[in-house]
């Protein structure tokens, strides 16, 4: 059997915002509660218990879908990830950066004074002592499904005391989900799930928040059944003789930067293999670059924007 695997190194993909947390993360039930002190408890994705004097206001997000989260919420941060480019949440745009779920700059979280930082389960894990060590609380989440981005609303909506703000939210991303799945009959179009980087391409599973996007979408992953990578549990090896069997009629590629080199990286790659001409994808010219805002990432409240774009894309092919 063919296989080709380019590269499984490098940054982990997705949501990273999101990527490497278990299964388990997504049936995780977050809680809150109000003590006879006032005090403000509530539960994160990893089970912990965090307890606030009152509702924190100087928060620091290491992801862009839960600055997204807060801001939608009415609140705001003091602190955002680092980008090289503009803020994906214009209304953070004047935050300080500090860093990402990958590298969190102490430092500036330290000197920021903050109550609260959002960041990944497990990712972040090991950064709870450190952070607790310079008087800031971690609150883990996750988004490795819409139903995540969902449950990141309830929570971050129960710390900011804006429950029914968070119920509306909710309400809207089932509307939609509702809308997105009505009306969808035949066949389901068969789609290649790419993140990538320059050199390193991965398929994404059905476990991935891309992948359940395509599925609420309509689409079939023809890599569902894939076997997952053990760092990267959302991805797998591509498998040139399997995707070539399974003949997609949609390749769309996913990245945190440079779609572009992306693109050109992977046909060069493609190009080595005559066989990947035969694909009915490559065939019509549809390999598409998706908004790395909306799928190289947790897109936050924006997941109604992605699964409308994934729809379109889908429509096109039949």
């Amino acid at each position: 059997m063919a296989i080709l695997l380019l590269g499984a190194a490098g940054c982990s993909p997705g949501p990273s915002t999101g990527s490497g947390a278990t299964a388990a993360t997504s049936e995780t039930k977050q809680s809150v509660t109000n003590t006879a002190d006032t005090k403000l408890s509530v539960q994160d994705f990893a089970g912990r218990s965090l307890t606030f004097p009152t509702v924190p206001t100087k928060i620091a997000a290491l992801s862009n879908g839960e600055v997204d989260i807060i801001y939608a919420l009415g609140g705001k941060v003091v602190g955002r990830p680092t980008s090289a480019g503009p803020a994906a949440v214009k209304e953070a745009a004047g935050a300080e950066q500090i860093g990402s779920t990958h590298g969190i700059d102490l430092e500036k979280i330290a000197a920021l004074d903050a109550d609260v930082v959002l960041g990944n389960h497990p990712l972040n894990t090991k950064d709870i002592p450190s952070v607790e060590g310079i008087g800031s609380k971690m609150l883990l989440t996750s988004a490795n499904s819409i139903d995540d981005i969902k449950k990141q609303i309830v929570l971050f909506g129960q710390l900011l005391q804006k429950e029914d703000k968070a119920r509306e939210l909710n309400e809207s991303i089932e509307a939609k989900l509702k809308e997105t799945g009505s009306g969808t009959t035949g066949p389901k179009p068969r789609v290649l799930l790419v993140y990538g980087a320059p050199g390193t391409y991965m398929a994404a599973l059905g476990n991935s928040l891309s992948g359940d996007i395509l599925a609420k979408a309509g689409g079939e992953n023809i890599a569902a059944d894939y076997p997952k990578l053990e760092n990267y549990p959302q991805y797998a090896q591509l498998n040139t003789e399997k995707i070539i069997q399974s003949n997609p009629q949609l390749v769309l590629l996913m990245s945190h930067g440079n779609p572009e080199k992306v693109k050109d990286g992977f046909l060069k790659e493609m190009q080595q293999n005559a066989a990947w001409n035969s694909l009915d994808a490559v065939k019509h010219n549809r390999v598409e670059v998706l908004p790395s805002d909306l799928f190289g990432t947790n897109p936050g409240t924006r997941i109604i924007e992605a699964l409308d774009r994934l729809k379109a894309l889908l429509q096109a092919v039949k």
